[in-house]
């Protein structure tokens, strides 16, 4: 037995079981697909497929609806449940991938025996008997002659 979690966006529910894990009937589920309340997946054939998450959405709806919320107020609630969810995703990705540059590139280097610049991973000590050597151009001196460039 594994402790994974079930994929929550997975269509695995049919209309009837969808309906029974929400406590609704099958036809307010077709109406809040219409409406696009809450949208489910659909099969090559065109039967509708509902997820837990979706069953999570019937349920919210069916709660703010019994508070006297609006069937257009509640549809804008979850677009807006959903960009949310969407740039949440999106900002773990792009985090992951800060990440995973920020280890791939390492920001210190030494010189090598041959003078060669070399890469150094993080928290790598460079051995004391490395030389350094720094070279700056000099300015160019300007002789009467020849004009500046």
């Amino acid at each position: 037995m594994t402790d994974e979690q079930p994929d929550e966006e997975a269509p695995i529910f049919a209309i009837a079981v969808a309906a029974e894990l929400a406590g609704m009937h099958p036809q307010t589920l077709r109406q809040y697909d219409r409406l696009g309340l809450v949208v489910p997946g659909r099969t090559q054939g065109g039967s509708r497929r509902y997820s837990l998450r979706h069953v999570k959405q019937l349920r919210e709806v069916a709660a703010l609806s019994a508070e006297g919320m609006s069937l257009p107020a509640i549809a804008r609630l979850i677009e807006l449940e959903n960009e949310a969810r969407g740039l949440r995703r999106r900002v773990a990705e792009l985090e992951q991938r800060l990440q995973e540059e920020m280890a791939r590139r390492s920001r210190v280097f030494a010189a090598g025996a041959t003078g060669a610049v070399v890469t150094l991973r993080h928290g790598t000590r460079v051995r004391r008997a490395t030389e350094v050597v720094l070279w700056r151009p000099l300015p160019a001196i300007e002789s009467e002659d020849e004009p500046a460039r």
